[in-house]
């Protein structure tokens, strides 16, 4: 126990430097991913067939790349086309596209799950399409939409660890580099477990809440 507090003490100070990088890819990619899941989700209901089927195109096509080859063209093969992005840029922007498929798909259920007849009595006293979404839709979908978001949060914390794959010194690749130097695996991934699980923990109290106020507001 004493050598792993030893470890801990020597290793924290690196490991956390990958913490932050860590949290800034989680939170640019979140950030993305809600705008375009925002953008692809009022496509498919818009009820213009040109735009509900661009957006399923484009879902299912972002949903059918794996991540990592998704960020491997956006850093290795964006070059080629003259569009060159740091690491960091790269993989905010891979996993922001990546995840926006499922936020998409999240949006899209809360919004469906508004009753139609609210839709309706807002168009009958004048309202346009995009001010019932704003004024009648889109705030009581963002209660529907609030637990199954704070999941993606999670998935999207773990995920970032692939950003290592385009060197992103994240915690997961700092945690490689000081194991494969050190030959101190078990320290070291013990404490890049206890790290992810302390930025999870908060976020997975979070998504309790919500779902817990989610039920009570369907009551």
């Amino acid at each position: 126990m004493q050598k792993f507090i030893n470890d801990a003490i020597e290793f924290l100070p690196i490991l956390l430097q990958g913490v932050k990088l860590t949290v800034l890819v989680t939170i640019g990619s979140l950030v993305l991913s809600t705008l375009l899941g925002l953008v692809w989700a009022l496509m498919r209901v818009s009820g213009i067939k040109i735009l509900d089927v661009s957006a399923r195109v484009v879902v299912n096509f972002i949903r059918g790349i794996p991540i990592i080859v998704q960020l491997f063209y956006i850093y290795f093969v964006m070059p080629d086309f003259g569009v060159t992005l740091s690491a960091l840029q790269a993989s905010i922007i891979g996993l922001g596209i990546a995840y926006s498929a499922y936020q998409a798909e999240n949006f899209r259920a809360g919004i469906e799950a508004i009753e139609p007849g609210q839709i309706e009595a807002a168009q009958s006293i004048g309202m346009g399409w995009w001010m019932v979404m704003r004024r009648v839709v889109l705030p009581q979908a963002v209660r529907i939409v609030l637990p199954p978001y704070g999941n993606v949060m999670i998935m999207m914390l773990k995920d970032s660890s692939q950003a290592s794959t385009i060197t992103v010194a994240e915690l997961a690749l700092q945690g490689k580099l000081i194991a494969s130097s050190t030959f101190k695996n078990t320290s070291v991934f013990t404490l890049v477990a206890i790290l992810y699980l302390c930025m999870s923990l908060p976020l997975m109290y979070l998504v309790s809440r919500l779902e817990r106020r989610a039920a009570q507001g369907r009551k």
